[in-house]
């Protein structure tokens, strides 16, 4: 079996080469004790090479792959932001000899890529499973056209990676979501341990499946966690969207169990069950946001940004880890879909935190501070460019290089606390519609009006 994929490589394509042609990766573990030196003079060891260190190109040489590519790429005057890609071959662990999967490797860039194009091709045996890499000049060595990196483009490195292991009798990966129609970007939301909004609408979904008799109720049921149906069990195929979703989804596309005559018989079981009569919709008291914000006003706590953000952050906890499956988790499904972003939510906090900012209007001002200082820095910068392009003496242009070195020391951080400031300023009106939202669902879930909310759990 072999896991296939690529993608694109910006600007520094020496990196990814250095990185796929790492000694430390591609030689056999008993070679591991010499020196980096010794190590790299295997990659220019044709002899040894070949035996001890799997690195091979394609179209190219494997000791000057980088030079070579560049040159291409400078003949048709085609150096962009896509300067390569890179792409990997990962076996299932044990299946596979370093020297398989070698050969497999070059089979798979010569058949894929060979043609037209300059592959480097190295295998790594520093994890469990061993596995090939591939760096792909994007520009063609013949005419200088550039690979385009369609989604055909993957299902094709797929076929021909499938075809060349069964050709040397190992398995291949069958009904794989990175390669369905249309989950390609929900395997990456999963594979970084997110959810996307299709899985908290299945999780929905089968909590109403769980607890109601008819096809009334789990619409009901729906509205209640804030589902609008585009259309109702009255048509074929039901379907549901939410704010802030670009269009419905289709109840049967969530899986086997999700078409209209699966709902029909879970819901003719469901009414087989007394145990079930009277508690087919959520419970009355649902509201976190609610409850937290009265809790707040008790305490008396002013409403400022970071209070803000603490309230945002702490409705997403709740819909974390084991969390996830507590009956008072929010009820906007635009506001659960916010847990993929907690990590940004979490480093917004702690910045405005840590520079005490407790308004838009402290945080505006902060933003221009940094942006006045940086201008202040690059300016300084410039000038010691200008001395640089004067100096005479060699121990002058050390001093004035390192100067500039610190310069750049100061610049970097202030940028980045820049880009944060930058991003909060955009996403407190996001977290202020998102609490709103929630806000107003929650009321209604409750049967609460405006006077009645500031009473709430009293």
């Amino acid at each position: 079996m072999a896991v296939t994929g690529f993608w694109p490589v910006y600007r520094n394509l020496k990196a990814t080469l250095d990185y796929a042609d790492n000694p430390d990766k591609t030689t056999l573990p008993e070679y591991l004790d010499e020196d980096l030196y010794a190590a790299l003079r295997y990659v220019e060891n044709d002899s040894k090479t070949d035996r001890q260190m799997f690195v091979g190109g394609i179209n190219c040489s494997k000791q000057n792959a980088y030079a070579e590519m560049i040159a291409v790429q400078r003949r048709f005057d085609l150096r962009g932001k896509v300067v390569g890609y890179h792409g990997i071959q990962s076996f299932r662990e044990g299946e596979v000899t370093p020297e398989q999967a070698f050969a497999i490797g070059k089979e798979t860039a010569r058949r894929m890529w060979g043609d037209r194009y300059q592959v480097l091709v190295t295998v790594h045996l520093n994890t469990d499973n061993i596995h090939c890499h591939f760096v792909v000049n994007p520009v063609s060595f013949k005419d200088g056209a550039k690979f385009q990196n369609k989604i055909g483009d993957h299902k094709e490195l797929r076929k021909v990676s499938d075809q060349i292991c069964q050709e040397h009798g190992l398995s291949v990966l069958e009904n794989s979501d990175f390669y369905s129609q249309g989950k390609k970007k929900e395997y990456w939301v999963h594979k970084a341990g997110k959810q996307t909004h299709r899985d908290m609408l299945r999780r929905d979904v089968d909590e109403a499946l769980a607890r109601c008799g008819s096809y009334a109720e789990i619409e009901y049921y729906l509205k209640c966690l804030g589902y609008r149906l585009e259309r109702d069990f009255r048509y074929a195929h039901p379907s549901v969207i939410a704010n802030g979703w670009q269009r419905p989804v289709r109840l049967e596309s969530l899986g086997e169990s999700y078409d209209k005559a699966s709902i029909r018989d879970r819901c003719l079981e469901n009414q087989r069950k007394p145990e079930l009569y009277g508690v087919a919709y959520p419970a009355r008291k649902r509201a976190p946001l609610l409850t937290m914000e009265y809790h707040l006003r008790q305490a008396q706590k002013k409403d400022t940004v970071t209070l803000l953000f603490e309230i945002f952050i702490a409705l997403l906890k709740i819909c974390t880890g084991s969390n996830i499956e507590q009956q008072n988790r929010p009820l906007s499904p635009a506001m659960r879909a916010e847990v993929r972003k907690l990590d940004e939510a979490l480093e917004e906090y702690k910045f405005l935190c840590d520079q005490n900012i407790e308004s838009p209007k402290e945080l505006l001002s902060f933003q221009e501070h940094l942006t006045g200082r940086i201008s202040e820095l690059e300016q300084q910068r410039y000038v010691l460019r200008l001395r640089l392009r004067r100096v005479k003496s060699p121990e002058a242009e050390a001093a004035l290089k390192a100067q500039a070195k610190e310069i750049a020391k100061e610049i970097t951080p202030l940028r980045k606390q820049r880009k944060i400031a930058l991003r909060i300023a955009e996403h407190i009106p996001q977290i202020q519609g998102l609490l709103d939202a929630e806000r107003q669902i929650e009321m209604k879930h409750n049967n609460l009006t405006r006077k009645q909310e500031r009473s709430y759990y009293r």
